[in-house]
């Protein structure tokens, strides 16, 4: 009889091929949101609890005290003293544009048995986006938290490129449950590993973000206000709309950058940008945000701000914080990752035209 495979050995990732049919137009609703797990929950979440119970993380998850903080803005915290703790230290980032380095920890460095699938589509609409790997997170926020891997092979750097972002939308649009989030941190905005990755995860609450209506900057763009954080907001009605969305939000980001600025994007279900019985169903909203770039932690922050604390959603990561921390003190603190409300609106503007070129 063959001996079983060592915790940090297994085969390769499971081949998950998908198509138009399989995505999830319409979500289960937050009343239910376990109801009607999809073809990619039920196959994620496996393989997520199967390396829970191996030991391939750095910490056994179990249930989360979580809160909502009282006041108008209704920002999610939640208590993950383990995460902070015993999590790879972020690696040192010098500028927005450091190159992939090979001597730091990179995604090819990988156990086999941490990877879970190969997202690949076959058939349409449009062109397939290129295969996804997705790997256990090996220090998770939530239950289900991933890693969507675009090609780890070839060393790309922590850039946004819009056929990562599209496999990541086709992503969001293969899970069934309301709170499978894909988001990205850049580099300056909270990214731990300069290769070029997203994340995935389930999150158990709902988030204004997701029904509040947006300013319009033009057709393409609008500026949505709710939440700790304005950001600017991209809508995707559809499958059909995924690609030329990527391409709209990388372009965007690109921008960013050109100006020194940092970003995270985060995509949810959620409402059309005016808002809900606007006059079409849900889709994917995906929300840009630009910050200022920040390079290594600062002395007296409760808490670092990356794309789930400018969403709404506090990992904390001390129980006296957790019970004690206001609205009030938590907005501070992310509004001072946050550009100044002129240079917002002038570069809500120059996003708007860009776009429209």
């Amino acid at each position: 009889m063959a001996a079983a495979p060592a915790a940090g050995e297994g085969p390769d990732p499971e081949e998950f091929v998908y198509g138009e049919e399989d995505f999830v137009l319409q979500a289960a609703g937050w009343d239910d949101p376990d109801s009607a797990p999809s073809r990619l929950d039920r196959a994620l979440l496996a393989g997520w609890n199967d390396r829970m119970e191996r030991g391939l993380f750095r910490y056994r998850l179990g249930p989360l005290p979580t809160r909502v903080l009282p006041g108008p803005v209704r920002l999610v915290a939640q208590l993950n003293e383990q995460r902070s703790a015993e999590r790879r230290p972020p690696q040192p980032v010098r500028s927005l544009r450091d190159p992939f380095d090979p001597g730091a920890f990179n995604f090819t460095r990988l156990r086999p048995a941490e990877l879970l699938l190969r997202l690949r589509r076959a058939g349409g609409p449009g062109p397939p986006p290129d295969p996804l790997l997705v790997a256990i997170n090996a220090s998770p926020l939530e239950r289900g938290h991933v890693l969507l891997l675009p090609e780890p092979e070839r060393r790309l750097p922590q850039a946004l490129t819009a056929p990562a972002l599209r496999g990541a939308l086709e992503a969001a649009l293969l899970s069934g449950h309301p709170g499978f989030r894909v988001g990205f941190n850049g580099l300056g905005g909270g990214a731990s590993v300069n290769h070029l990755h997203l994340h995935g995860l389930y999150l158990s609450r709902p988030l204004p973000l997701e029904t509040a209506p947006a300013e319009s900057l033009g057709p393409r763009l609008g500026l949505l206000r709710a939440g700790p954080a304005p950001a600017f907001l991209f809508f995707a009605a559809g499958p059909e709309a995924l690609e030329p969305v990527s391409r709209a939000v990388c372009r965007a980001a690109e921008h960013l950058g050109g100006a020194g600025l940092a970003c995270n994007v985060l995509a949810t279900r959620g409402d059309p940008p005016a808002g809900p019985g606007a006059g079409s169903g849900r889709g994917l909203r995906v929300l840009l945000w630009a910050r200022p770039p920040r390079f290594g932690p600062k002395a007296g922050e409760p808490f670092a701000v990356a794309l789930c604390e400018l969403a709404g959603f506090l990992p904390l990561p001390a129980a006296p914080l957790y019970r004690h921390i206001t609205e009030a003190q938590a907005l501070s603190a992310i509004r001072q990752h946050l550009l100044p409300e002129a240079e917002l609106l002038r570069l809500g503007g120059e996003l708007a035209r860009l776009l429209e070129s």
